[in-house]
């Protein structure tokens, strides 16, 4: 937390450092996020997470059939 008043200019320093070092991080915290989502948004990344999403739904019902079945039996 910031202090409200402060004794002297070295902690007003200390206190403009920290800020200045905290600023640095969230930037570098944005750009990472920024590259991450560039990679995600890529034509290959798009294709893969829709080829596993059919997966998951192609199984899904392939098994909801057969048990279908297996019930009626």
């Amino acid at each position: 937390m910031i202090p409200t008043s402060y004794t002297s200019f070295e902690e007003i320093d200390e206190q403009l450092k920290i800020l200045s070092l905290q600023k640095n991080i969230y930037k570098e915290l944005i750009k990472l996020n920024l590259k991450s989502s560039k990679n995600n948004l890529r034509p290959e990344s798009i294709k893969n997470e829709l080829k596993g999403l059919a997966q998951e739904k192609v199984l899904a019902f392939v098994v909801n059939n057969v048990l279908k079945k297996l019930r009626r039996n």
